[in-house]
């Protein structure tokens, strides 16, 4: 008797059209199981915003790569950066390297 009152719902008449069933059973494959899915879309999005990200940082690094050199161009300024960076020196010069005391690490600290 329960299986016949069920028969006899509207809604379930129109479940039971081959129509729907085969339209649900389409979109359900297509948003899960194939290789075009809604899923992986959604990862594929994931990682475009990602790599989009570190472009941008890149770009800024690019940038500042950029201006460096153009600084470095200038023969003082190449001299200037060897010196600081590299404490190279000419031949006749003798470096003094000066540490203040909070610069240094000490167990403490570490």
């Amino acid at each position: 008797m329960i299986i016949h009152d069920l028969y006899n719902k509207k809604w379930f008449k129109w479940v039971r059209n081959i129509y729907v069933l085969v339209l649900t059973a389409f979109v359900i494959w297509m948003l899960f199981f194939d290789a075009n899915s809604w899923l992986i879309h959604r990862e594929l999005d994931k990682e475009i915003k990602k790599l989009e990200k570190q472009k941008e940082f890149l770009e800024g690094e690019i940038s500042k790569d950029k201006s460096i050199l153009e600084k470095l161009s200038d023969k003082e300024e190449l001299e200037k950066f060897a010196r600081e960076k590299y404490y190279m020196k000419k031949d006749n010069e003798e470096i003094f390297l000066i540490e203040y005391e909070d610069s240094l690490k000490t167990k403490k600290d570490e």
